[in-house]
């Protein structure tokens, strides 16, 4: 009897310890001018994680827990009137086995892109901002001869 009380309060333990991990974490910062409203869609394996806007100098931040299955976060960025300017990538990916703990992904969208760092170091221009709005534009189909 002492060995299986033994053993369920190892097993509590693990549980504990494993619950009060610190959880990993995205976040994005809009550092782009005056009345210029980022738009923030991400999607995680799981789930659809919604569209958010934040005026400048506000903050999205997303908390999870890695998988044992790889860990994947995509994101699509908008910004400028119209949104216009648009930007997409992974924002998190996890080491599939190697399970993380606290982590953190800075990303900052400034006027001439999108900006990374882990937090230890200054960040870094990653991803530049694509114009969209000639895609946009309705092609004209020219007049019919007839």
């Amino acid at each position: 009897m002492n060995r299986l009380s033994c053993v369920m309060v190892v097993i509590a333990l693990c549980i504990g310890f494993s619950n009060a991990k610190m959880k990993n974490s995205v976040h994005f910062k809009n550092s782009l001018l005056p009345k210029n409203i980022l738009k923030i869609h991400c999607l995680s394996d799981e789930d659809d994680l919604g569209i958010h806007f934040l005026n400048p100098g506000q903050t999205y931040n997303i908390r999870f827990n890695d998988s044992i299955f790889k860990t994947k976060i995509d994101c699509q960025l908008w910004q400028g009137i119209n949104y216009n300017f648009f930007a997409k990538f992974r924002a998190y990916k996890s080491g599939g086995l190697i399970v993380h703990h606290g982590k953190m992904n800075f990303w900052d969208a400034r006027e001439d892109g999108i900006y990374f760092t882990h937090g230890k170091q200054i960040p870094k221009l990653e991803y530049k901002w694509k114009d969209i709005s000639l895609r946009k534009k309705i092609k004209v189909r020219p007049p019919s001869l007839f």
